[in-house]
């Protein structure tokens, strides 16, 4: 394994951080809206199943209650 020195290193991790391509400010506001739109439409899915489920369950217990 090939070492480098400490300087060498910070000069490596320098020359790549300034590659990365950084996001600009619009689309970190589009993907966080887009985030919680789609977590409050998982929720809502999860929400009906699980009334579903439960309704299901009551229905077929209720026939042997």
């Amino acid at each position: 394994m090939v070492r480098t020195n400490p300087l060498q290193f910070i000069q490596q991790v320098r020359s790549e951080v300034s590659k990365v391509v950084w996001p600009t400010r619009r689309e970190v506001l589009l993907t966080t809206v887009m985030v919680f739109i789609m977590a409050t439409l998982t929720a809502i899915f999860f929400a009906l199943v699980d009334l579903l489920i439960r309704s299901g369950l009551q229905g077929v217990l209720g026939l042997f209650g």
